[in-house]
């Protein structure tokens, strides 16, 4: 392994686990974003897909940051149970199932879904995540 996909590697680790353990928080107020504002690039790019309930453009730390407090408060639980990186360069596909618990319903969901990320200087510049089934998110959450 390069000393760029180590990098690269470390960067994700770092992101995901502060992601989740700020998603758990409940987010802005409850839970530090130092840890995850670590790990962007200022022009970072968050691409979610419509029809998901917090689909849109996320732009710059900021972006990310009100992105999360929106998940936040639909997630209590945002739990990675298996998850790959597969890297080429500044290029990354992640594989992960995904086990949330809506926070307003209390409904579980285990799902998958597949991120391309772009990783530069040990900072994500873009993510574009594609959920498995963008229904069963919607339907958890209400």
């Amino acid at each position: 392994m390069t000393t760029t996909e180590t990098s690269t590697r470390d960067t994700l680790e770092r992101f995901f686990a502060a992601e989740a353990a700020y998603v758990e928080a409940g987010g802005p107020g409850r839970a530090s974003f130092e840890e995850i504002a670590d790990c962007l690039d200022p022009e970072v790019t968050l691409h979610q897909a419509p029809g998901l309930p917090y689909a849109g453009t996320w732009r710059g730390p900021s972006g990310i940051e009100r992105f999360l407090s929106v998940m936040g408060d639909a997630w209590q639980v945002m739990e990675f149970l298996d998850q790959h990186c597969f890297v080429n360069g500044p290029d990354v596909v992640v594989t992960n199932r995904v086990r949330f618990v809506a926070r307003t319903t209390g409904r579980e969901l285990d799902t998958r879904i597949v991120q391309e990320m772009t990783v530069r200087d040990g900072r994500l510049v873009e993510i574009r995540p594609f959920y498995w089934d963008p229904a069963a998110v919607a339907d958890a959450l209400t």
